[in-house]
């Protein structure tokens, strides 16, 4: 990749690297600034709301790679002096809930060719107003412009994530249910989206295939039962936790008697679902699945039911319409920090 800002062909290495850049003073003239590794703090930011910051860096790199695929911003390049400096505030143009600011950070780390300044004016999980500074930015003008898209593309997807979940733990708000996501996540991005969730007040169900079973139709057809599959899982995987997924009330006893930790109930109505409860009394954690909206939350939750699993909350969330607007450099009122 060719360093920011320089033409191809340039002989150039573009710099950048401060006293807590991750790659220290190692790197020879050959040094790729987009190999550095994130900022210190910024790491340490990152991992405090759960996330991988070597991962986030990775995403970041790949978000970034995409958009110059193997060139320049030749529009920056052509039209931005070099030498030019601004500061840029990414700012709501809609209500919501904001996620993902110090992944947008992130991205401006593996861009940026110099060390740049950051006022942080809200946090994420925070609701905003239109018109609101979330972030701002300062740094050279042509790295503010090419990072522009990547960083938004991030912070206006995990933001929009933020935002439904926050209205569905709105409906659910004077209840003991919780809305929980599910694996409809976006391939490479699975970490991310579910830390927005977070952000918009609701609960991770598993992360992956490994972490817990779920044992489905297909699984209960190749099994030849619910109970049947239950008790393949728990002989093969006898530590993991096992949620089992019913369509029928008369499914539930068996796999109650096996044993299961959690189970689904899918597509049932909420008149179903309160038979569910009232069977199971406690002896197990209900999960609502199907067909679930907005609307028919509240009637679910006052169920007793203790999660509503939803999947449009990662795959079919609306992006919360975020923008940056270029200002001359100057000061501001934010949390600063600083990135070499």
């Amino acid at each position: 990749m060719l360093p920011i800002g320089a033409r191809p062909g340039a002989d150039d290495a573009a710099g950048g690297c401060g006293a807590g850049c991750g790659c220290g003073d190692a790197h020879d003239d050959a040094f790729d600034p987009m190999e550095c590794g994130l900022d210190p703090d910024l790491a340490e930011l990152l991992a405090a709301a759960g996330l991988d910051p070597v991962q986030v860096e990775d995403i970041a790199h790949l978000a970034v790679e995409e958009d110059l695929d193997n060139g320049v911003d030749v529009t920056t390049v052509a039209t931005v002096p070099e030498d030019a400096v601004a500061t840029g505030d990414f700012t709501a143009r809609t209500a919501g809930t904001v996620a993902g600011l110090h992944i947008a950070e992130a991205v401006l780390s593996v861009v940026c060719t110099a060390e740049f300044e950051v006022e942080r004016h809200v946090e994420d999980g925070d609701t905003v107003r239109p018109g609101q500074v979330l972030l701002s930015v300062t740094s050279r003008t042509r790295d503010l412009l090419t990072a522009e898209r990547s960083a938004l593309n991030l912070l206006c997807r995990l933001s929009g994530i933020a935002t439904l979940t926050r209205a569905w733990a709105d409906a659910l708000a004077g209840t003991a249910a919780r809305v929980r996501d599910t694996r409809k996540t976006t391939p490479g991005l699975r970490a991310l989206e579910k830390y927005a969730v977070r952000c918009g007040g609701g609960v991770n169900h598993r992360m992956s295939l490994s972490d817990a079973a779920l044992v489905k139709d297909n699984h209960v057809i190749a099994a030849g039962g619910v109970a049947e599959a239950f008790r393949a899982v728990r002989a093969e995987f006898p530590g993991v936790p096992i949620e089992v997924e019913v369509d029928r009330v008369d499914q539930i006893e068996p796999v109650i008697a096996e044993g299961a930790d959690l189970i689904l109930l899918d597509n049932f109505t909420p008149e179903q679902a309160a038979e569910a409860v009232r069977l199971v009394a406690g002896r197990a954690t209900l999960e609502a699945s199907g067909s679930l909206t907005l609307e028919t939350a509240p009637a679910y939750a006052a169920t007793g039911v203790d999660y509503l699993a939803v999947g449009a909350l990662t795959h079919s969330a609306p992006v919360l319409d975020i923008g940056l607007d270029l200002r001359p450099a100057g000061s501001g009122t934010g949390d600063r920090g600083r990135h070499g």
